[in-house]
Parts: structure tokens; sequence; C-alpha cells
């Protein structure tokens, strides 16, 4: 009790106000870094015993309960990054993504092509019942999920995307990933979204769409093979039967960086329904 009174009678003093107030933003911006993930109950849990921890050490005389934890804490170092790495690439991956010195220039024109040739797209296979999925790379690289497609670097165009996309050729079934305004790679595997409170007309394409924005900044189109309807997902969350004018209104927002807001809009689409 003497060691807790001590440290509030040095509030006093401008740099002791100044350290607790680092010290509260630093637990504020991290639990900002991690809202929206499924550790974030977990973090504040762990938050909650470690006070309760710290209270009873510097309160009572625990001997063998000191040494516990003093003995633990090495441990617990260790397996906190382990516990949280999907979580700590996502936070680390955000503020990366909040450096716009870092973010690629986009060619404004190349980009209304780019949009063009994709709403095209969307537009003949939805009319057509064609399934299709097209993820757009962000500043977060896709290189391992290029990698493991099949190569193809060429223009985007609404005639090659739709070769791609009919039913029964060999690269129908994965995504194409867009990467500098051109077809990287077609084919390609992506992460299924780990979440089960999906509408269950939600197939593996669109589960595909999600998961992927859920590790990266990525955008994704998706077009039910089912309906016919077109999906965007962005930021782990979706929504579903776009016109063709809010499609592209949303991948040109997603091109441009001076349309941040917009890009941040995306973040509060509701979930499947």
């Amino acid at each position: 009790m003497s060691d807790t009174l001590s440290i509030l009678s040095r509030l006093t003093d401008w740099q002791n106000l100044l350290d607790l107030g680092l010290v509260t933003l630093f637990f504020y911006f991290l639990l900002r870094l991690f809202r929206g993930t499924q550790a974030v109950q977990l973090l504040r849990g762990l938050l909650a015993i470690g006070l309760i921890i710290v209270v009873i050490t510097r309160t009572v005389e625990l001997t063998a309960f000191s040494w516990l934890i003093s003995s633990s804490s090495i441990a617990i170092l260790v397996a906190i990054p382990v516990i949280f790495q999907p979580e700590l690439r996502r936070a680390l991956d955000r503020v990366g993504r909040g450096m716009p010195f870092l973010n690629r220039r986009v060619d404004g024109a190349v980009t209304q092509q780019v949009v063009s040739a994709i709403a095209r797209t969307c537009t003949q296979l939805a009319d057509n019942r064609h399934g299709g999925l097209i993820i757009l790379e962000g500043a977060t690289g896709l290189g391992e999920y290029i990698d493991r497609g099949v190569h193809v670097d060429s223009d985007v165009t609404a005639e090659i995307l739709l070769t791609i996309f009919f039913p029964n050729t060999p690269l129908h079934d994965g995504a194409v990933i867009i990467r500098d305004s051109r077809i990287a790679a077609a084919g390609c595997v992506l992460p299924l979204t780990a979440r089960d409170k999906l509408d269950t007309q939600l197939g593996t394409r669109h589960r595909a769409a999600i998961g992927i924005t859920e590790q990266s900044d990525a955008l994704s189109i998706v077009v039910s093979e089912e309906t016919g309807a077109i999906s965007v997902a962005r930021n782990g969350r979706i929504v579903r039967r776009l016109d063709d004018n809010r499609l592209r209104r949303i991948m040109t927002d997603f091109f441009d960086p001076r349309n941040q807001p917009a890009n941040d809009a995306v973040e509060d689409m509701p979930h499947a329904e």
C-alpha cells in the first residue's frame, strides 16, 4: 500500500503525469489496433489479470506468489506473440498502410480502363450466371498467393477475364489477382474466412473473398454462380447485390489514394445479409 501511495504522491510532477499519459495512450491505441478481431476480448482479459496481479503483489507480501509471477514472466512474453500472431500481423499491417508516402501511385487513365473492364466483366458474368472472383491488391502485397497461382501478367480486359472465368476452363474456379493495373495471376487459392456467422447461401467464393480481406487491405469482387449477384468485400465485411454504378464507384475510390475516407467507409459496410 505504501508503494501505491508513493506513486500517487508523485503525480504532481509534470514528467510523471506525462509518463502516465503515455502509458495510457499506449494501451488505448493497442486496443484500437486489435479492435474488430477475435483477440480483443482475450487482450482485455490479460490486461485485467495483469492489473490484478500488480495490485496484489504491491499491496500484500506474498513471497511464493511473487516468485511464481517473476519466474513465469519470460515464458509469458514469449507466448504472447505466438498467441496473437494473426492479430499482430494485421495490426502492423494497419500501421504500415497508415503511411501515405509508402502507398503506390496510380495512373488515373489506366485506372479507369481497369475499372471499366472489371465492371463489364462482372455484368456479363452476372447475366450468364457464371461465377467469378477478382482481387484488387492494395498496399499489402499478395505475392504468396500470386506465386501459387498461374502467372498471367497481361492487361486487364473484359475478354481475358471472361475467358478465365468461363465454366469448365482450368482456371475458372480460382481467383484472379490484379496488381498495378495488370492481371498478375489466375487460378489463385485464397484463405477462407473462419467466421461461422455468415449467410448459409454464401459459398466458397464468397468465403474466400472475405478471408483475403481479413488478412490484407485488398478489395474482393465476387459474382455468384447461383444468383448472379455482384458483391464486394473489404476489411472482412461484404456488401451484396451491387449495381454497375456502385461497383464502379467503389473500385474508383479504392484505386484513388486521395479518397481514403471513402475507402475507410467500406469498413462500415454491414456484414453479409
